[in-house]
């Protein structure tokens, strides 16, 4: 009976040590305010909640307000510093490589792959860079213009004859079938399988409880990617037996880079990358658009100033039937605002991790080594104190500002070298698909669905407009 009491006793003082230290974890120095939650889920499942605002996320604005904006918390079993303090956030974008390294949970990393660009550092990270550049970069980016108004104008033309269409799911396709197209030479038309299709199921289930058992969104994410990835895989070694004799996609460029002797490049990093870039690139951006028609419907004065730039871009033209010039496209002033605003309001990424490499002292507080840093976006962009009025939309407000760079205020499409290589890619589209909307149609909203916010993602759900021509 002793024995089983002495036993009990230490099993409950182990408990509790082992619970006081999870909630009291060890730091030379002092550690930002905040709760470390329930031992091994931390506060994970606060943190997954939905959103159903266009403010701050509730998880992030409570804890805010009751610790400041430098906070302690955990996260799928990890030690997290959120910040939502723009010094701080900037702080950490500057000192990547030195004091931070980029870094994402093991459920980010099985969903996205462990060589994702997003998970590599140093030389290989700055390599994957300059080989994306070939394609989006300056001189990519005016060979692609024209493509990129066509895909747009086809596409409203077919929009225009329908009863109405869903422009969440309607500008996601068109920009993935012209992004594949870009990075693969894939045509749905011509294709015995559905590349997109996969994605869907996998971003249906990316911003879900990782749960890998079937019947989970969990489980049915990590499916669509295996799928996808195997299309990806069998499209490249397809490639590499067949090499066309004339390169003419980015499949072309990584082919040869993988054969070049003493390459660093494997086929695993490859396919990551490829699966990478279709996801951000269409993804993102047709989250972006529906946002930014759905702002243009509800103010018809941004919309009326919006249309005039556009228009006088047509006016100013010899031939008002050519197509967008370089030229043009740098002169849509209004319309970069315009994509900016709406880029600070969608939120398209709130949360943007790191990982600490050394102990770090900011201000008062130690970061410890190894410790998570999430930076808070969306607290930056709706900051009150920076933005007046920040639920407002109001491209004007950007006149003043350099809107072509990240700052401690704008970090929508991310800071420091790991600065969004894909941002000039995603203004070309928005912009060129307005251009061609605002000089050519107008609409009538159907149904106005609704926006579900998540820690992850946002999703404008059933937001259905009917498109009609106008008359010249």
């Amino acid at each position: 009976m002793w024995a089983l009491f002495i036993w009990v006793s230490l099993l409950l003082i182990t408990i509790t040590h082992w619970v006081y230290s999870w909630r009291n974890p060890k730091c030379r120095g002092k550690l930002p305010p905040g709760s470390m939650g329930f031992p091994l889920l931390g506060e994970t499942i606060q943190f997954f909640k939905p959103n159903p605002t266009s403010d701050i996320p509730p998880f992030i604005k409570q804890r805010v307000k009751k610790h400041g904006p430098i906070f302690k918390t955990n996260l799928v079993g990890r030690p997290v510093i959120v910040s939502a303090d723009p010094d701080l956030s900037y702080f950490v974008f500057q000192q990547e490589g030195r004091c931070f390294q980029s870094w994402y949970p093991d459920t980010f990393t099985n969903i996205f792959g462990k060589k994702n660009v997003g998970s590599l550092h140093g030389f290989m990270y700055k390599y994957l860079k300059s080989m994306v550049l070939t394609l989006f970069g300056y001189d990519g980016l005016k060979k692609m213009l024209p493509q990129v108004e066509m895909t747009a104008n086809k596409r409203l033309e077919l929009w225009s004859n329908q009863e109405s269409v869903e422009l969440k799911d309607a500008t996601a396709s068109m920009i993935f079938d012209l992004t594949a197209k870009k990075l693969i030479s894939h045509d749905p038309d011509k294709s015995s399988e559905n590349l997109r299709a996969n994605f869907v199921a996998f971003i249906q289930g990316l911003i879900s409880f990782p749960f890998n058992i079937p019947g989970t969104a969990y489980h049915k994410c990590l499916k669509g990617r295996e799928n996808a990835m195997k299309m990806l895989r069998n499209m490249l070694q397809e490639r590499r037996k067949k090499p066309r004799k004339n390169p003419s996609d980015f499949f072309d460029y990584v082919i040869e880079e993988i054969q070049k002797e003493g390459t660093i490049l494997t086929e695993e990093i490859a396919l990551d990358l490829m699966f990478v870039l279709l996801f951000a690139s269409f993804e993102t951006t047709s989250l972006a658009l529906t946002l930014a028609i759905k702002f243009l419907s509800d103010d018809p004065e941004v919309l009326k100033r919006l249309t005039e730039e556009h228009e006088t871009i047509l006016r100013n033209r010899e031939d008002a039937e050519s197509g967008l010039t370089w030229e043009e496209y740098k002169s849509m002033t209004y319309t970069f605002q315009f994509i900016n605003e709406t880029a600070r309001l969608a939120n398209i990424v709130p949360a943007i991790f790191r990982k600490a490499l050394i102990d770090i002292k900011y201000k008062d507080y130690i970061i410890p080594a190894g410790w998570a840093v999430m930076v808070c976006p969306p607290a930056v962009h709706l900051n009150p104190e920076k933005y007046e009025d920040p639920l407002v939309f109001n491209p004007s407000r950007w006149e003043e500002s350099n809107s072509n760079n990240a700052s401690k205020h704008f970090m929508a499409f991310g800071g420091g070298m790991r600065f969004c290589v894909g941002t000039d890619f995603t203004k070309l589209q928005m912009a060129v698909f307005l251009h061609s909307l605002v000089t050519k149609y107008r609409w009538e909203e159907i149904k106005g669905g609704n926006i579900l916010r998540t820690p992850g993602l946002q999703f404008p759900n059933g937001y259905h407009v009917k498109l009609h021509k106008k008359i010249a």
